[in-house]
C-alpha cells in the first residue's frame, strides 16, 4: 500500500505564525455532555464476533445493524467495519467486502486481519491494502516558545477528509499534573481552519500544557484520534519571574530626574550665585 507522506491523524507543530480567534470556554472532560457515547456497542459487536465464528451471517449483520444505530468510540467503529468486510466476504460479495475494508484502513490505515480469519476476507483485504490512498489528515498548530500565563493559540485544519467523515472535534487540555481534563468543542470544515485560543496557566514556574484531540463524524462516531490520556501530546511553556521593583524604567527614569535637579542646582550655585567676596584694588592718594 503506497501513502501520500502525511501522518495520519494530526500533524503538530510548534511553529504557527499567528492565530486569531477568541478565547473558548473549556468544559468539564469526559463524562459529560458532548462525550461520544457507546452504550452497548461493544456487547453488540461482542456478539457479532462470536456469530462470524460460527459463520451465522444473519445474526451478524443484525447485531452490526444495531450497534451501527449507535455512536462508537474510535476502537469500536474500526472493529464495525472490519466485521462487515469479513461477513461480505464470507457470503462472497467482494465489492461490499472492498468497501467496509477500505472504510476500515481510512479510520486505522495499519490496521492487520487476524492469521486466524479465512482466506476469503483476508484475500480481500490485501487487495485493498495495496491499494494508494490518502489518510484523513488535521494539521495543529501553536507558537513556539509559550509563557506561562499567556494563553495557548491553536489552528486546527483539515487536510485531508477522503470520506468526509470529519465534521467536529474535541480537544481536551489539562496542566501536566492534574487528573481532570477539559474539554473545547468546534466544528471541522476543509479549506477553513478552526482557531482556538486555550486559558493559560497560573503558575510560578515553568510548566506543560497536555493535549489530545477526537474528532467525529455527522452520527457522532470518532472517526480519528491524535494521542490519547494515557500518552498525551504535551506543550511546555518557560516562566519569566516579574522584575524586581529597582530595575523598573519608571524607578531610574525618577532617579535619573532627581540626579538632573540635583545637578541643576550644584551647576546653579557655582555658576550664577554672587560671590560672597568681590576681588578688586583700591588706590589710595595722600
Amino acid at each position: 500500500m503506497k501513502l501520500v507522506p502525511v501522518a495520519l491523524g494530526l500533524v503538530a507543530c510548534g511553529g504557527a505564525s499567528q492565530v486569531s480567534g477568541s478565547a473558548v470556554a473549556l468544559r468539564p472532560g469526559c463524562p459529560a455532555a458532548g462525550c461520544p457515547v457507546t452504550g452497548d456497542g461493544p456487547a453488540r459487536l461482542a456478539a457479532s464476533q462470536k456469530a462470524l465464528t460460527e459463520f451465522n451471517l444473519d445474526v451478524v449483520k443484525a447485531e452490526l445493524d444495531a450497534a451501527a444505530a449507535l455512536p462508537l468510540d474510535h476502537k469500536s467503529y474500526a472493529t464495525l467495519w472490519e466485521q462487515r468486510g469479513i461477513a461480505a466476504a464470507y457470503a462472497e460479495d467482494e465489492k461490499a467486502a472492498s468497501a467496509a475494508f477500505d472504510m476500515l484502513l481510512a479510520l486505522d490505515p495499519r490496521h492487520l486481519l487476524s492469521y486466524t480469519i479465512s482466506p476469503k476476507a483476508t484475500f480481500v483485504f490485501e487487495k485493498v491494502r495495496d491499494q494508494d490512498r490518502i489518510e484523513p489528515t488535521i494539521d495543529v498548530n501553536w507558537p513556539r516558545d509559550l509563557k506561562v500565563g499567556s494563553e495557548v493559540p491553536l489552528q486546527i485544519e483539515v487536510v485531508a477528509d477522503p470520506k468526509s467523515f470529519l465534521k467536529r472535534g474535541s480537544l481536551y487540555m489539562r496542566e501536566r499534573g492534574s487528573a481532570d481534563w477539559r474539554a473545547a468543542d468546534f466544528t471541522l470544515e476543509a479549506g477553513k481552519p478552526t482557531q482556538l485560543r486555550l486559558p493559560g496557566l497560573d503558575k510560578k514556574s515553568p510548566a506543560a500544557v497536555e493535549l489530545y484531540l477526537q474528532a467525529f463524524d455527522d452520527k457522532g462516531n470518532t472517526v480519528l484520534t491524535w494521542a490519547d490520556p494515557k500518552r498525551p501530546r504535551e506543550i511546555p511553556m518557560r516562566y519569566e519571574p516579574p522584575t524586581p521593583w529597582f530595575r523598573k524604567w519608571w524607578v531610574w527614569a525618577a532617579a535619573g530626574t532627581v540626579v538632573a535637579g540635583a545637578t541643576g542646582a550644584i551647576v546653579y550655585q557655582t555658576t550664577l550665585e554672587p560671590p560672597a567676596r568681590v576681588g578688586g584694588t583700591i588706590d589710595v592718594n595722600p
